[in-house]
């Protein structure tokens, strides 16, 4: 039984989904309190998203529950595809061994969804989760939102100061406010079906176009823990998805493709469900004191893993903003920039996942003609099989964000330019090794290279200073675009990872401009 609702709150999460109990737990942590309303009872079933990227790793690790994640999860940096039963690409994503977490790790939804939960509530802030309960009707105000939630109890009235919606596709808050998601439906769908299996096959994303198991179909596999398959398969046009998804119609086309590829271990049905890939979003993340996050922001193809992770990211985008808002320290202008980057953000996962949706599931016979053309050439043409990989989810570079510092063009590399994430390094200090993105997720870091870094400590951001013999491989100078390891400058990281700026020399004062000239500093 959940205890009585709070009168009044901070902020009140729509949804305890994975993103909303990532949001709870990364505000937890900047020390404001929450509420989080969901109308399931418990965690979600079904293993529905279920590769996490590293970039959200990260994100999960600052607040304590990458631990969890990597040690249940599958580790996995590439994949093979198959045209009938050839192979025509076997890729593999960027990665080294000294990376702090691998590029994708493949585990069930409901396990982030936990491990964020005890996150949240290990930080002691969450005023909690509220389950089987339903926010049913929201009142924008000047200074906050009425918030009318229906739970096993009755209803009850709670006032916020901010109101998140992380309440998914069918967003009862999106609906209140009378918006509407725009963009692109399409009409391929796929069967997605969880099965217990054992198998000693690799961890990788396995992808069959046309495959003598399913003639005209397209099939996908990923493993997970547990002995679990993550199976999705196309269905023909003309089939209807009701029918599709019966369990007499799936298991013969799941049983026939198990066979072709040998795994002959017995196996049973876990889940069974169906989707359609949609690039929709709504134009503005905020309307007042109410944000979006999540699929209640915008709806992205499976294809390239962007939807739970580019929803982890909004969190970790809008987290350290909101609480700088409500500690006072910032306006709420300030908010404005979240929504600003999440969509741009949004609107390049949907052009890759455009792409990727086009190609993996053709909405017209041209489009079929032309997947049908690059598979048989790349049979034996190499130059034509990156053509058959969907980008995966990478982090989006906030290319024109109002937070991004001018900089000279006095750099060797621009990947950590104003608006980037943050270059990933590994480090030497006195306690032994150490990520440099480790050091992200709470609060501004201004990294100091080639001598000893000014305190900033009165407007809020640490400093940490990379000798040479910190940076012992080179990594940090080399990334962040020095010439040398022992030349002077300084690089602003924001709390959610992202580089705000960088200057040439150890001058205190370009920070510092920078943080009151963006309307960070209030």
């Amino acid at each position: 039984m959940n205890s009585p609702l709070p009168s009044t709150i901070p902020v009140l999460i729509a949804g305890g989904g994975p993103v909303g109990l990532t949001l709870s737990a990364l505000l937890s942590r900047q020390g404001i309190h929450n509420l989080v309303i969901e109308a399931d009872d418990s965690y979600c079933s079904g293993s529905r998203a279920i590769c996490i990227s590293r970039r959200s790793q990260e994100i999960l690790g600052w607040v304590g529950a990458d631990a969890p994640l990597v040690a249940k999860g599958l580790s996995w940096v590439g994949g093979r595809s198959h045209w009938r039963d050839t192979e025509v690409l076997h890729f593999e994503m960027p990665s080294e061994p000294t990376q702090r977490f691998a590029p994708m790790v493949n585990i069930q939804q409901f396990y982030v969804e936990e491990f964020a939960h005890r996150a949240a509530q290990a930080a002691g802030n969450a005023t909690g989760v509220h389950w089987g309960s339903r926010v049913v009707a929201v009142h924008p105000q000047a200074d906050g939102v009425r918030v009318d939630v229906q739970t096993p109890e009755g209803e009850q009235v709670v006032q916020a100061d901010f109101v998140v919606a992380c309440d998914g596709g069918r967003s009862t808050v999106r609906e209140q406010l009378g918006l509407q998601l725009e963009g692109t439906q399409y009409d391929g769908k796929y069967v997605i079906v969880d099965i217990v299996q054992k198998t000693r096959r690799a961890v990788e994303r396995l992808a069959w176009f046309d495959p003598p198991s399913n003639p005209g179909s397209t099939i996908l596999m990923h493993r997970q823990p547990d002995d679990v398959w993550r199976i999705d398969y196309q269905i023909r046009d003309d089939e209807d998805p009701v029918e599709a998804v019966k369990p007499e119609n799936v298991l013969p086309r799941v049983q026939s493709h198990l066979a072709m590829i040998g795994e002959n271990e017995p196996w049973e049905p876990l889940w069974i469900s169906i989707y359609n890939a949609k690039c929709l979003t709504l134009p503005s993340y905020r309307h007042g004191r109410v944000l979006f996050a999540g699929d209640a922001a915008h709806l992205v193809p499976i294809f390239g893993v962007r939807g739970l992770n580019s929803g982890l990211d909004d969190a970790g985008n809008l987290a350290w903003k909101l609480a700088r808002v409500l500690r006072g320290e910032s306006s709420e202008a300030l908010l404005d920039s979240y929504s600003t980057e999440r969509v741009h953000a949004t609107r390049e996962n949907i052009a890759y996942g455009a792409k990727s949706t086009e190609f993996m599931a053709p909405p017209d016979f041209a489009y079929r003609l032309m997947r049908e053309a690059t598979l048989r050439l790349a049979v034996s043409d190499a130059q034509v099989r990156s053509l058959i990989n969907p980008r995966q989810s990478s982090p989006i570079t906030y290319t024109g964000s109002p937070l991004n510092a001018a900089q000279d063009d006095r750099w060797t590399s621009d990947k950590a330019a104003p608006g980037a994430p943050a270059p990933e390094a590994l480090l030497q200090g006195v306690r032994g090794t150490f990520h440099l993105s480790s050091h992200f997720g709470q609060g501004f870091v201004c990294l100091a290279f080639g001598g000893v870094g000014p305190d900033l400590a009165d407007v809020g951001v640490a400093t940490l200073d990379i000798a040479h013999g910190i940076d012992a491989l080179g990594q940090a100078w080399q990334r962040y675009g020095l010439r040398g390891p022992d030349e002077p400058a300084l690089v602003l990281v924001r709390p959610d990872g992202y580089v705000m700026g960088r200057w040439h020399g150890l001058d205190p004062l370009p920070p510092r401009a920078a943080l009151n000239d963006t309307g960070v500093c209030a």
